[in-house]
């Protein structure tokens, strides 16, 4: 026959019913498979094909067979190579996460382990082990005392229990974590300040004012002041300080008739926290004005005490006519004032300001001049007075924040004063007045003494020779006396 010739196909005739034959399927595709794959019968006629409840017609269940015996190859493999790689080392790896048969499915066999199925997990410490009431256990050199070494390191672990539940611990006794003595004694004494860290951090925040915010004691003094009708509302915050938050409000009518409410208010209200004032206690525990009721108030109450110090102050300065906010009244730590601005905005502190010459000379004269008479009318020293406690309104110097001020008589009275000169000499100097003091004349200046002294130092040492004296005589003669309040009058400087 050629090769290249048509082959010759005979056309077999049959029903509709014949080819819908399943039967007739299956005798065609035996025909096929035993004209295609002779060898393949032969082997298919073993046991592996013809197997009890086996069904080796469908190619299906024949490649689902052949599929399984692979993923069981392949796990084989993973195990043997899992044991090639962990050998004898006490932290081993796994590639169950890899295997193609899960345990469930697979057959039971030696290298394969199901923990759930053990009574001893491996991972499970052991629970630390009581020591009898005769304090050891076993014989010989197999005896273990309560003194052991591992005993105590596992129950160092299980008392870490006992810490306070906001101290993270972790998982000692699961790891099976031996913690010794020296160890145990630190974690144990930094879980105790940690405890009364947080047991404080609760109480400046529950009782003390924050930043830009009030507490709620400080919350219902202003909503009284409100409802009351003495302020009509407040804005918003203006300014913060380590002392003290301000805020501004506008006022209302006042209850009396002789009392006028600004326009405009300032409410200072003064931070109940104690660590704000732990180094300024010196301005108020040697003032003889608050001197015995300071030794008898609690750390608290104190801060009231500053807020009504502040008050006084400001009194004695607005009946000498010195320029400063205006006292409206006084409620606890809550301070309302005059407002120094216009429209919510503030005046502008002395350091923020730029001034011409002739401005600076003028508000040079106009300090020197308040200085004068705070000193000898008021019978006050500033304590703190610097370009920032000073406002610049309305043409003219304002002087804020006067709640550290002493009297003369005080203790350090005449090194704050001091101290006040070099602040405004330095800034003036700084600002181009020409006609500004250094801080040791104007230091005569304001206080009316004569103090010769060609350096600092000696210049400080009389200050404080002269603080002793009058210290001295103070306590002799009464505590309201002084040795130099009534020298006379100090020269007058005017532009």
């Amino acid at each position: 026959q050629c090769p290249w010739g048509a082959p010759n196909t005979t056309s077999i005739s049959c029903s509709l019913a014949d080819v819908m034959s399943e039967q007739l399927a299956k005798e065609l595709q035996l025909e096929e498979e035993n004209a295609a794959f002779p060898e393949v019968v032969a082997v298919a006629e073993g046991p592996f094909i013809t197997g009890e409840n086996v069904d080796t017609s469908s190619d299906l269940m024949l490649a689902q067979m052949l599929q399984m015996e692979f993923d069981r190859e392949y796990d084989a493999q993973l195990r043997r190579e899992e044991k090639k790689i962990n050998g004898d080392s006490k932290v081993s790896i796994s590639f169950e996460n890899y295997r193609k048969v899960h345990p469930y499915d697979s057959d039971s066999s030696e290298d394969e382990v199901d923990w759930q199925d053990t009574r001893h997990d491996p991972y499970r410490a052991d629970k630390p082990t009581t020591t009898p009431r005769k304090g050891f256990i076993g014989k010989g050199k197999d005896i273990t005392t309560k003194h052991d070494e591992v005993v105590c390191g596992r129950k160092n672990t299980a008392r870490m229990e006992n810490f306070a539940p906001e101290f993270q611990v972790g998982d000692g006794i699961g790891m099976d974590l031996k913690l010794s003595n020296q160890v145990f004694n630190a974690l144990k004494q930094h879980a105790y300040s940690e405890e009364r860290r947080s047991a404080r951090l609760h109480e400046k925040k529950e009782h003390s004012t924050a930043e830009k915010a009030v507490d709620p004691k400080t919350r219902l003094l202003l909503y009284k002041m409100v409802n009351s009708g003495m302020l009509e509302t407040i804005t918003g915050c203006v300014s913060t300080g380590k002392e003290s938050v301000v805020f501004h409000a506008y006022g209302g009518k006042s209850a009396t008739e002789d009392k006028v409410i600004p326009p405009e208010c300032a409410i200072k209200v003064f931070k109940t926290t104690l660590n704000e004032f732990k180094n300024r206690d010196k301005y108020i525990k040697d003032d003889y004005r608050f001197k015995d009721r300071f030794s008898k108030l609690n750390p608290r109450k104190i801060i009231r005490m500053w807020a009504e110090k502040e008050m006084h102050n400001l009194t004695r300065m607005q009946n000498a006519g010195i320029p400063c906010p205006q006292v409206v009244i006084l409620k606890k730590h809550v301070l309302v004032m005059s407002f120094i601005g216009q429209d919510q905005v503030p005046a502008p502190k002395l350091k923020d300001v730029t001034l011409s010459s002739e401005d600076m000379k003028k508000a040079y004269y106009q300090v020197l001049n308040m200085m004068q008479q705070l000193y000898k009318e008021c019978n006050l020293v500033h304590a703190d007075l610097s370009e920032y406690n000073m406002l610049w309104h309305d043409g003219k110097v304002w002087l804020i924040d006067v709640s550290q001020s002493v009297e003369p008589t005080h203790p350090h009275g005449l090194e704050f004063l001091f101290r006040d000169c070099r602040n405004v000499s330095q800034f003036f100097q700084k600002g181009g007045v020409a006609e500004a003091l250094n801080e040791r004349e104007l230091f005569n200046a304001v206080s009316g003494f004569s103090i010769t002294a060609d350096n600092e130092v000696d210049f400080q040492a009389e200050i404080e020779a002269l603080e002793k004296m009058n210290e001295d005589h103070v306590q002799n003669h009464g505590k309201k006396l002084s040795m130099f309040s009534s020298d006379g009058d100090p020269p007058i400087y005017d532009e």
